[in-house]
């Protein structure tokens, strides 16, 4: 084993680590902390910090200058070599099931930027922004997507993730509409069968707020199932993702949203948002300097309009 990973396994090595993490987010010309503040902010000794500076110096990940009391400035900076050190490893990410192009987009967005970036990662799917929040928060992921709607409804109840980006509207969905069994029906009525995913915060809060003060019998379904319910009678109305029923054809009794309240709440459903838990925030800064959020919406246009071929 070389001297470097020794280093990084030896009692400073936790030091080097978070102190490389802490540097991702530094540029060329930054002032860092003092020696004091690290020993403070990482509870160790003045002595390991300074030995960490100087291992981090020794394998040029940084160059550091001194301008006595105006403090020690950042003179030349290794990105690659900081992110090796910072032991993030593959960058975990969740998001929704790529069922539709508008998702397909929003995952070749995110793939080809963190390629561009030359930052190992990895994407996984999971239905329900409940299950996507609760995995993140287990630590299983460092960042999930989800509606900005969502991300509001579950920061409301808990302060354990934060928004660290949002992107533009129409970027989680397109819009939401009802559909109906019956071809005559315009709107939801009393002693309606009406679907609910209980995994799936937006749906339960668009859903609700359209059925406000009507008499329903919610008929708790998995999203991907309620169609299928709908064919075999088993429910009257649903909302839905308008973005499945033009992509696939599919031919069913469409009705706008009538409640004023799903109407707003249905706008912040179709932003996507990059949550991450707060006890992992500095990776929600690191993320905002190496990954070209624009280009990721670039990207996923072009899927969207057949220029760009899905990779995912």
């Amino acid at each position: 084993m070389d001297d470097f990973k020794k280093k990084l396994m030896s009692k400073n090595g936790i030091i080097i680590t978070l102190l490389a993490r802490e540097f991702l987010t530094y540029g060329e010309g930054d002032r860092i902390g003092t020696v004091s503040q690290y020993t403070e902010n990482f509870n160790t000794a003045r002595g390991t910090v300074q030995s960490a500076l100087k291992f981090l110096q020794e394998i040029k990940g940084i160059g550091l200058e001194s301008r006595g009391h105006l403090g020690t400035y950042i003179v030349k900076i290794d990105y690659k070599k900081l992110w090796e050190i910072s032991d993030f490893g593959v960058i975990m990410a969740v998001m929704p099931l790529p069922y539709s192009k508008r998702y397909e987009g929003l995952a070749t967005g995110l793939y080809k930027t963190f390629e561009q970036s030359r930052i190992p990662f990895s994407l996984a799917f999971m239905r329900g922004a409940s299950k996507r929040i609760e995995a993140l928060n287990l630590g299983k992921y460092n960042f999930a997507i989800v509606s900005k709607l969502a991300a509001n409804l579950e920061m409301e109840k808990s302060s354990d993730i934060e928004i660290v980006h949002e992107f533009s509207e129409e970027s989680y969905v397109g819009n939401h509409v009802i559909i109906f069994r019956d071809h005559q029906q315009d709107k939801i009525k009393r002693g309606m069968r009406v679907a609910l995913d209980s995994t799936s915060i937006d749906q339960i809060i668009l859903t609700s707020s359209e059925c406000e003060g009507i008499d329903v019998t919610y008929i708790n379904t998995p999203y991907n199932q309620i169609l299928q319910k709908m064919k075999n009678n088993e429910v009257d109305a649903a909302i839905w993702n308008i973005d499945e029923i033009k992509e696939k054809n599919l031919e069913y009794n469409i009705c706008p949203l009538k409640n004023l309240i799903s109407k707003q709440n249905s706008k912040e459903d179709t932003i996507a948002t990059i949550v991450v838990n707060k006890e992992n925030k500095e990776f929600g800064h690191i993320l905002k300097k190496f990954i070209n959020m624009n280009e990721v919406e670039n990207i996923q246009q072009k899927v969207i309009r057949n220029e760009m071929i899905p990779t995912y």
